[in-house]
C-alpha cells in the first residue's frame, strides 16, 4: 500500500499537468444542447493540427533518425498506455499491409498487453519497470529506436520503456501532449510536445491529446516510409497483396501509373510474382523480372530512380 505522502505527492504531480486542468470554454457544457456540446467539441478539435504545425521541425528531426535507424536494420518500437499506447499498436500494425514492412520492423507495446488493446487493464501503466522489462524482453539495441507515447509525459511505464532504452543504447523520442518547457530534453534525443491545452472533458486525453498522437504517429511513419522509397509519386507501391481490397488497389495503381488497362495491369502484377514495385519497372522501363529487380535494387528500392 502506498504511504499517503506518496499518494499526495502523485496527486500534486497529476495536478499540475496541463492535460488535466479544466477548459474554460467548456465549463457549463453540461446544460448544452446535442448541437451545442458537438459544436464546443468541433472548435476544440480545431486547434489541434495547428498545434502539431509547431512540433514540424522535431517531427522531421524524428522522422531522419528513424529513417536512418530502419536503413541500419534497426526497428521503431513504440511503448504508451491507454490511449496512446493503443494508437502506437495501430500505427504499428498498418505498416506491413500498406507499406510491405516486414513485421516487427515497427512493433506497437501497451502497458497491459494485448488485452489492454480491448480493455482498460487498471494498474498496467503504473510501474516503470514493467516498461523496462519489456524493453529488454524486445532486445532493444543501439540499432533501434524507441518512441515512448503519453499525453502526460509521466506515465510510469512508458517512463520506465525510455529510461531503458536510452540506457541500452537506442536512440528516444517521446510523443506528449504537455507543454515543452516541462520536458528535460536530456531525458530523448527529439521530443514531440503538440501543446493541445485542456480537454472538453477534464483529463479525457482520448480526445485532443488523441487526435494530436495519432497526426504525428502518421507523419513519423510515412515520412519515413516515402524516404525509404516505398511511395512513388502520391501512391504506395510496395504495399502487400493480403486481402482482395489490396489486390485490386495494387491493379489500380499499376493502370494508373503505366496506362494499362485491367486485363494487363493483371498480367503485370502476375509476371511480378505481385509485387507493384517490379511490375512498375518491367512496364515503365520496359524490362523483365530480373532487370527489374536489378534495377530497384542498385536504386536503394526507389521506383523513379530504377525507371530512370
Amino acid at each position: 500500500m502506498d504511504s499517503s505522502t506518496d499518494t499526495k505527492a502523485l496527486f500534486e504531480e497529476i495536478n499540475k499537468l496541463t492535460t488535466e486542468q479544466r477548459n474554460p470554454r467548456s465549463m457549463e457544457i453540461d446544460a448544452k444542447s446535442t448541437a451545442e456540446i458537438i459544436k464546443i467539441i468541433n472548435d476544440e478539435d480545431k486547434l489541434v493540427p495547428y498545434a502539431v504545425e509547431r512540433e514540424l521541425q522535431y517531427i522531421e528531426q524524428a522522422v531522419d533518425i528513424i529513417v536512418q535507424a530502419l536503413k541500419n536494420g534497426g526497428r521503431l518500437l513504440y511503448f504508451g498506455a491507454g490511449t496512446s499506447g493503443r494508437l502506437g499498436v495501430v500505427d504499428a500494425s498498418e505498416c506491413p499491409p500498406t507499406f510491405g514492412t516486414p513485421y516487427g520492423m515497427i512493433e506497437g507495446f501497451i502497458a497491459g498487453g494485448e488485452a489492454a488493446m480491448f480493455r482498460a487493464q487498471e494498474g498496467a501503466e503504473d510501474k516503470e519497470e514493467k516498461g523496462a522489462s519489456e524493453v529488454v524482453s524486445a532486445k532493444v539495441s543501439p540499432k533501434d529506436v524507441v518512441c515512448g507515447i503519453a499525453a502526460s509525459r509521466r506515465t510510469p511505464y512508458v517512463v520506465g520503456a525510455v529510461k531503458k532504452a536510452k540506457q541500452l543504447g537506442a536512440k528516444t523520442l517521446f510523443v506528449t501532449t504537455n507543454p515543452r518547457k516541462d520536458f528535460d530534453i536530456e531525458e530523448v534525443d527529439v521530443a514531440i510536445c503538440p501543446y493541445v491545452g485542456p480537454e472538453v472533458v477534464m483529463g479525457s486525453t482520448r480526445m485532443k491529446s488523441g487526435t494530436a498522437q495519432k497526426l504525428v504517429l502518421n507523419m513519423l511513419t510515412t515520412a519515413a516510409m516515402i524516404r525509404l522509397g516505398k511511395v512513388y509519386e502520391n501512391m504506395m507501391i510496395d504495399l502487400q497483396m493480403t486481402n482482395k481490397k489490396l489486390v485490386e488497389r495494387s491493379k489500380k495503381i499499376v493502370m494508373t501509373i503505366t496506362g494499362l488497362n485491367y486485363d494487363d495491369a493483371t498480367i503485370a502484377l502476375d509476371k511480378a510474382k505481385g509485387h507493384v514495385k517490379t511490375a512498375l519497372v518491367m512496364v515503365k522501363a520496359n524490362v523483365d523480372l530480373k532487370e527489374a529487380r536489378e534495377r530497384l535494387k542498385r536504386a536503394d528500392g526507389f521506383v523513379r530512380m530504377a525507371i530512370e
